[in-house]
């Protein structure tokens, strides 16, 4: 099975500050390549192609050696809801009134149980 990453758009792109290739995401997470590209096959992280070249993710899905708690449910929530890869980037990276910030500012400040709420409405 290859590895299938989608082009990102220019305005959703911008809404991330800082991007990390997948050799770097391998680093930090003290894995291999392979098992870097098995958690964006199993939707634990996300990856996209900016420009050229392999898939970049977001930095902020990471929190030290780890994925940042409540990213991978909250990425099936959004595909189960049929989102596609980029279209769960603008919806993590947008800001909301209402919770306040950006869902994944929200996942990171340990209200990923509320986002995933939010997220599975988003079927309806």
């Amino acid at each position: 099975m290859t590895l299938s990453v989608a082009q990102i758009d220019r305005e959703t792109e911008q809404l991330i500050d800082e991007w990390l290739t997948l050799p770097e995401v391998a680093r930090r997470l003290d894995l291999s390549i392979g098992r870097a590209k098995q958690l964006l096959k199993d939707h634990k992280l996300l990856g996209v192609r900016r420009g050229g070249g392999g898939p970049q993710v977001p930095a902020v899905f990471l929190d030290g050696k780890d994925v940042m708690k409540g990213l991978p449910g909250t990425l099936t929530v959004l595909q189960d809801a049929g989102y596609d890869d980029v279209e769960s980037l603008r919806w993590l990276f947008t800001p909301d009134e209402s919770l306040p910030g950006s869902p994944v500012e929200a996942i990171r400040a340990g209200r990923h149980t509320e986002v995933k709420r939010r997220a599975q409405a988003l079927a309806f």
